[in-house]
């Protein structure tokens, strides 16, 4: 049941009080079918106890007059209201009565349940009420008492009729606390599981950190390592230097440093004789991957290729490190003794697509160290429950110097005001800025109206901010085409680049400071709190302006939480909150299921539920009844 219904409280008809919602029990003197001016049809009863008589009012379904007919027992639950001059009860749950059958759907809590089509939440009821008398006795515990003592859970059985059929609300939520906890207990069974199968089926190349030359090349450096860089590069070089592969997510907000951290690691992996594969989930962010390491690496003999669907074997030749789309997965290229794979924003990608990427570069059971980044900051109960069987390091701080980024919600009234400010501002301060065009319709590829509406606006802000230079960038352009656009923008030779959210993910610009984003409510908080990312990348005070037609509250309050916090952390978890993670982290389209009974606030929950899943393969003995339970299910094999 998605809620409940209290309808326990029951009263003599006569002692019913107005605006009371409650269960009445009667019998039907009358019932008839009346027509409205429109043709619709009211059934109307009249039904009588001993101490008075109320009526009770339906609308289209005028079936009721062949059930509910004079003379027949009644229950009747719902809100005391008036109808026309009289008591009644409008729309109210009703069964019959009979000697010796309990009521299902009145003179309790009743379960609503969600509906669809030609299925009511009363036929499901109804329905529930007899799988439960079916499988009465059958639904069998698996948890030890202890656990079920210690972590103050109901019993499966239990739960399952306090969750349907509950006493008290109290009731209820005990039950929900422990469908709840299976359900996450065998998501979290198969996140240990394949941690396990990861770590036992597979040996790795051990890569021993040479501390002078990886110390040196930190120092050379052109900025200072944020507290949070050092630590989690401290983790990942504990990781490298195991017999078991890595297995990590770097999480950190937009211009965290991730990948200066990646950096890194490729550079131990250098040291120590062995390739690096980074993947990318676009060829713009594979070609800024490519620029940024090459400027890192400049003063030292580290070779890299950029893997495109047109570079040809022969160009590859010895290479270190190379960078690429999933071209990587699909090119004939020799890979000679990988150490290190670099998946950036990986949620963008496959499950399969991943795992195709770390088979191809493994050789013989022995598989190379794999680091996972995403810039879209992961809430804490997201990454224990989805990414469960990786190890997690977090970027919390930005680089030293980095402006907070203003920003402001843009009414329709207030657009040409809006543009003559960005004009001045590029004309006085010699800045850039980005205008994005939203997404049309969920879709892996941007579709043609996507394309078309960007193209509009470029269009429209060429004539608006002439004589100012306006670029354009979406998807659907050649690489090369991408490749002209961003480059001529990052060089200062355009002032103004419209595009699709193509930018989203990744693109470093220093000298654009203003991102206006059209149509702002389209977009999620995570993704605009990714396009403000682009801009606030130097020292310049930079700006993000939301552009909104919208008038619904709900709306302008989700976009307000924008021009009240920078963190995308806090972002992140409004997000989940208001739409769920498979909208946040794309996970509908990467194999990640939605929660049906556990809630994303239910942290403590998912930290004990983490605790237990790692206990039953640790403690096999102490959990024989579980280890039967998921062997008869084939819940870990799924």
């Amino acid at each position: 049941p998605h809620r409940y219904l209290d309808f326990s409280l029951t009263s003599d008809i006569g002692r019913a009080q107005l605006g009371e919602t409650l269960t009445l029990r009667g019998e039907v003197t009358s019932i008839k079918n009346l027509y409205t001016r429109s043709g619709k049809k009211i059934q109307l009863a009249e039904v009588s106890d001993t101490t008075g008589t109320i009526l009770a009012v339906w609308f289209n379904q005028p079936f009721l007059v062949r059930t509910l007919y004079p003379g027949v027992k009644v229950a009747l639950a719902g809100k005391i209201d008036w109808f026309g001059r009289k008591r009644a009860l409008i729309s109210p749950e009703y069964e019959k009565v009979f000697k010796g059958k309990g009521s299902v759907h009145t003179g309790r809590i009743i379960p609503v349940y969600p509906e669809t089509a030609g299925i009511s939440s009363k036929w499901i009821r109804g329905r529930v009420k007899e799988a439960f008398t079916e499988t009465h006795g059958k639904i069998k515990e698996f948890l030890p008492p202890a656990v079920l003592d210690e972590l103050n859970l109901v019993n499966f059985p239990e739960a399952v009729s306090s969750v349907h059929f509950p006493d008290n609300l109290d009731q209820a939520e005990a039950g929900r606390k422990r469908l709840a906890f299976n359900e996450l207990l065998f998501l979290q069974l198969k996140n240990v599981w394949r941690k396990r199968e990861w770590e036992k089926n597979q040996s790795t190349h051990k890569l021993a950190v040479q501390k002078k030359p990886f110390d040196e090349f930190i120092l050379s450096l052109p900025f200072e390592l944020t507290p949070s860089q050092k630590r989690s590069v401290g983790e990942i070089r504990q990781d490298l230097e195991r017999g078991v592969p890595m297995n990590r997510l770097l999480e950190g907000d937009v211009g965290s440093g991730k990948t200066v951290v990646a950096a890194i690691a490729a550079f131990a992996s250098f040291l120590n004789g062995c390739q690096t594969v980074f993947m990318a989930p676009t060829q713009i962010l594979a070609q800024q991957h490519y620029e940024t390491l090459n400027k890192l690496f400049k003063k030292l003999k580290v070779r890299i290729s950029l893997i495109t669907s047109e570079t040809k074997k022969l160009e590859i030749g010895r290479t270190d490190i190379f960078i690429g789309t999933h071209a990587l997965i699909h090119q004939k290229i020799d890979f000679d003794k990988v150490g290190l794979v670099v998946i950036d924003e990986q949620h963008r990608f496959g499950v399969e697509q991943r795992a195709h990427l770390v088979k191809k570069v493994g050789r013989r059971k022995i598989a190379p160290h794999v680091l996972t980044m995403t810039a879209t900051p992961i809430p804490r109960s997201v990454a224990l429950t989805f990414y469960g069987d990786l190890d997690l390091s977090t970027l919390t701080e930005l680089p030293k110097g980095r402006q907070k980024i203003t920003t402001w919600i843009v009414p329709p009234l207030k657009r040409a005001g809006a543009y003559g400010w960005i004009k001045e501002k590029i004309e006085k301060d010699g800045t850039q800025a980005f205008v994005v065009c939203p997404l049309i319709e969920e879709s892996e590829k941007e579709t043609m109206a996507q394309v078309k509406a960007a193209t509009k606006e470029y269009e429209i802000l060429k004539k608006v901010f002439k004589p100012l230079t306006v670029g354009l960038l979406h998807g659907r352009m050649k690489a090369k085409e991408k490749e002209k656009a961003l480059s001529e923008f990052r060089q200062g030779k355009l002032n103004i680049l419209v595009s699709t959210p193509v930018v989203e993910v990744g693109i470093d610009v220093p000298n654009a400071t203003i991102m206006l984003a059209e149509a702002a409510e389209r977009f999620g908080l995570a993704q605009l709190h990714q396009l403000r990312g682009r801009v606030g990348r130097s020292e310049k005070k930079s700006y993000c302006l939301l552009i909104s037609e919208s008038k619904s509250q709900k709306v302008i309050s989700r976009l307000a939480a924008m021009t009240k916090s920078l963190s995308g952390f806090e972002l992140a978890e409004l997000d989940l909150r208001l739409r769920g993670p498979g909208e946040v982290f794309g996970t509908k389209q990467h194999g990640f299921p939605e929660l049906k009974i556990a809630r994303w606030d239910d942290i403590e929950l998912i930290k004990e539920v983490k605790k237990v899943a790692e206990e039953v393969f640790g403690v096999p003995r102490k959990y024989s009844e579980l280890h039967s339970y998921l062997a008869q299910k084939q819940i870990i094999a799924n």
